[in-house]
Formats: structure tokens, C-alpha cells, sequence
């Protein structure tokens, strides 16, 4: 059984830094950057062993907007829901029910659909990406983003 719980461990950045295909440019201190400004974030642990399985973690005003990132399950802990669950305390329970969420994303649309998210009903304008390190530059060409 797992269980959710509002901090974070260290198997995270490791995941986001090698697995996640948003995330693999990102180096431990960007992680922690990340972490430190983040408004909420929210982990999904393991009851036996209190190992980390999942993760999310949101970037808001604290008002009425949130932006919803770095959402992912490790391999070995899917499939049981634990997904629905890390959104649904983001999104639905927890001081950022009723807000306007946003998020980007490549995968687990139908995930997303199920708590309201869809295409954009109206234009969304975004700047370019910052300009890329080397490093993020042959990461990225190597995978393909």
C-alpha cells in the first residue's frame, strides 16, 4: 500500500534528471531551485518502506491560479491509481481546490481530462523557451524533444 504525504525524498531528482523526458537537462541544483520555490508539492510513499513512488509539484499565486508540473509515478508503482491520487490532492484537495490549472504536457491526457483540463478554450501565448545550455542542447537533439 502507498500513501500520500506533502514532502519530498531524494528518488525525485533522480527520476526527473534521467527518466522524465521534460526533465532530463535539469541538474540536482535546478531540482532544488525548483523545490525551494515551489508553492506545493505533494508525494506518494510507500507504507511498508517509506520509499518514494510518485510525485507532483505546483508553481501558484496562491489566490486563484496554479500551475501544475513535474507530475510522474516511478515505473514499479503504476498502475494503482496513485497517479489519479497525487492530482486529485493537488487539484481537488487542498488549499488549490477552485483554482485555474494549467499544465503542460506530452502524455496522460486522459489522466489530465478527468480533472478538468482540456485544450484551451481561448489563445494561450507563451514566450520561447530560455536559450538553451549546450548540455540541454544535446540532451534534447538525443532524445528527440
Amino acid at each position: 500500500m502507498t500513501t500520500l504525504a506533502g514532502s519530498t525524498g531524494t528518488r525525485c531528482g533522480s527520476f526527473l534528471s534521467t527518466q522524465a523526458y521534460w526533465g532530463r537537462y535539469r541538474t540536482r541544483a535546478d531540482f532544488e531551485a525548483q523545490l525551494a520555490s515551489a508553492w506545493r508539492v505533494v508525494g506518494a510513499y510507500e507504507t511498508a518502506t517509506g520509499r518514494q513512488a510518485g510525485f507532483a509539484r505546483a508553481i501558484s499565486d496562491g489566490v486563484d491560479f496554479g500551475y501544475l508540473s513535474d507530475v510522474f509515478i516511478l515505473p514499479g508503482a503504476r498502475g494503482a491509481g496513485l497517479g489519479k491520487e497525487l492530482v486529485a490532492m493537488m487539484i481537488d484537495r487542498g488549499p488549490g481546490a477552485g483554482f485555474l490549472w494549467t499544465l503542460h504536457t506530452s502524455d496522460a491526457h486522459g489522466l489530465y481530462r478527468k480533472y478538468g483540463f482540456a485544450e484551451p478554450r481561448y489563445q494561450v501565448h507563451g514566450t520561447p523557451s530560455p536559450p538553451l545550455t549546450e548540455r540541454r542542447i544535446q540532451l534534447c537533439q538525443s532524445l528527440k524533444v
